[in-house]
């Protein structure tokens, strides 16, 4: 895992360093009370914030292309709302590399943390952390990216329900929680806009029964609501972790046709740095 980590940082260059510490600081809360749909952002400040990264690593000529995160609860609509969005032109879409997930030299950690969550749990998150990273930091061919979810959402979200629900040992959340501030800390991972897709628990347990993916079998309404509840603090109420970017809400209950309407609305809000 080291050697990894240390291949991918490798492939960047020291930017600068700077005395001033970073707006992003870990642990920063944000202020509370979003609307059902809220987009409040000041660009200007999130602009300018994003490029001061005391002492960090930084991809090169990454400076001035858009990086959007879609996020949400499973079976919240991501990937319907990136392939919307891939019909634009000079947007790309990365979504989440699930395929390498279920499959690392012929062993499938997603299916194993799903199965054994105590015993699976720090290696299933290791190699999304890392997989997730190589996503942020890859070469961008196009002016705006669209990513499913984010390194972020890997952390405040999925590892923290791990460890909340004690099902990650307090030891596997200290290394991932070293690892991930290390990363944050020393490498700048450029987000110009979150869209969350707010879902219900109980819409997003019924669409996971509907589409059967293999690993998503064993997955209760319990776990969903944990999940929806972790999303909510962080991007709704604004209560938990610190917003590497200002957030779009974007109710997520309703049909395709409607969520395709709603997409089309919210359209130039989403798309406003390109």
């Amino acid at each position: 895992m080291f050697c990894e980590m240390s291949a991918v940082v490798g492939r960047f260059t020291l930017f600068r360093f700077l005395s001033a510490p970073s707006r992003f600081s870990a642990g920063r809360k944000n202020g509370r009370g979003l609307a059902a749909v809220s987009f409040r952002p000041s660009w200007t400040a999130w602009s300018s914030a994003r490029h001061i990264s005391a002492g960090r690593l930084v991809s090169n000529a990454e400076d001035k292309k858009t990086v959007i995160c879609i996020e949400g609860n499973i079976a919240s609509g991501k990937t319907t709302c990136l392939e919307y969005f891939s019909k634009t032109s000079n947007i790309e879409v990365l979504t989440e590399p699930v395929s390498k997930w279920r499959n690392v030299r012929g062993h499938n950690p997603l299916a194993l943390m799903y199965q054994d969550p105590q015993r699976w749990g720090i290696t299933l998150q290791t190699y999304v952390q890392l997989t997730m990273l190589d996503r942020h930091l890859s070469a961008m061919s196009t002016p705006v990216r669209m990513m499913e979810r984010s390194i972020f959402s890997a952390k405040y979200i999925f590892v923290e329900n791990l460890f909340r629900s004690g099902k990650m040992p307090e030891v596997d959340y200290a290394v991932l929680s070293e690892w991930f501030n290390w990363i944050t800390n020393n490498i700048s991972i450029p987000v110009d806009l979150i869209v969350y897709l707010q879902t219900s628990p109980q819409t997003c347990y019924e669409r996971v029964r509907q589409r059967c993916r293999e690993e998503e079998k064993v997955i209760p309404l319990e776990y969903l609501e944990s999940i929806h509840q972790l999303y909510e603090d962080w991007l709704f109420k604004r209560s938990s972790f610190h917003l590497p970017a200002p957030v779009l809400v974007i109710p997520a209950d309703h049909d395709l046709e409607d969520m395709l309407h709603h997409y089309e609305e919210n359209r130039d809000k989403i798309l406003a740095y390109r």
